[in-house]
């Protein structure tokens, strides 16, 4: 069986101070629970060093937001993926909807990314979903497809091991609406048939595919109820530890 996985999207929030009051909510919160799922938290850049001694010995787990897909050079403002397992990290966002339509990633770049965080032992959370125009011409699949097919271009079964799909449907980011459990359920089950058909139906079955898309504690019990959901990728809810930990518990 699959486990679930939990992940915390900060964006662009949280200086050091703020990072060290949310990471010792955190902790506190979650020193009774016995966790069954994975908790990663995603900080910016200038936070992740902190964030990686504060969490140390406790079992939250450090990701980044993004990633350069070279390993050093002339990139001013860029990061690598060698500077990202310095501070600690064994996660990386990569294809992140905010990244592809405010800044213009493509999917050939994003598979350049994915490729460079796999050969750094760095486990990318690849991001995929459509717009509100897409869905309403009814190519949510097609949409999926393409980002899929061409992100994860020669990429190995293996490889794939040691990544994570998060389906997160850009109209319900940051909107306040969620897709209904059923809608996500069926865009998951599409992924995990679309692995199958790339790769085999071991790959496809224990792939971890997470939903993104405004999680809330009200609304995550029901989400991660269904069958191929294996996950929350959140934003805004993991903001704050009460909202972030009532997520992980619905896990």
């Amino acid at each position: 069986m699959r486990k679930k996985v939990i992940t915390g999207n900060w964006k662009m929030n949280n200086d050091l101070g703020e990072t060290q009051n949310l990471i010792s909510k955190l902790i506190n919160g979650l020193s009774n629970e016995t966790l069954s799922c994975d908790v990663i938290i995603c900080p910016p850049f200038t936070s992740l060093q902190e964030a990686g001694l504060l969490i140390k010995n406790t079992p939250i787990k450090l990701g980044a937001q993004n990633m350069h897909q070279e390993g050093n050079g002339a990139y001013t403002g860029e990061i690598s993926a060698g500077m990202l397992k310095n501070v600690g990290c064994e996660y990386v966002i990569l294809g992140h909807s905010e990244r592809r339509t405010i800044f213009g990633e493509k999917d050939e770049l994003i598979n350049l990314k994915i490729k460079k965080a796999l050969e750094s032992e760095l486990k990318p959370i690849f991001c995929v979903g459509e717009t509100l125009e897409e869905r309403e011409k009814d190519a949510t699949t097609k949409v999926v497809e393409r980002q899929i097919t061409v992100g994860l271009k020669n990429i190995s079964s293996d490889e794939i091991k040691n990544l994570i799909i998060a389906y997160e449907p850009v109209w319900a980011i940051g909107t306040g609406r969620t897709a209904t459990p059923e809608q996500a359920q069926e865009v998951h089950a599409y992924i995990r048939l679309l692995i199958n058909r790339l790769f085999d139906v071991q790959t496809a079955e224990n792939l971890v595919i997470q939903y993104g898309g405004s999680v809330k504690p009200d609304n995550a019990g029901e989400l991660l109820s269904q069958k191929d959901i294996d996950g929350a990728l959140v934003g805004g809810a993991c903001l704050k530890a009460d909202s972030f930990i009532g997520i992980i518990r619905s896990a």
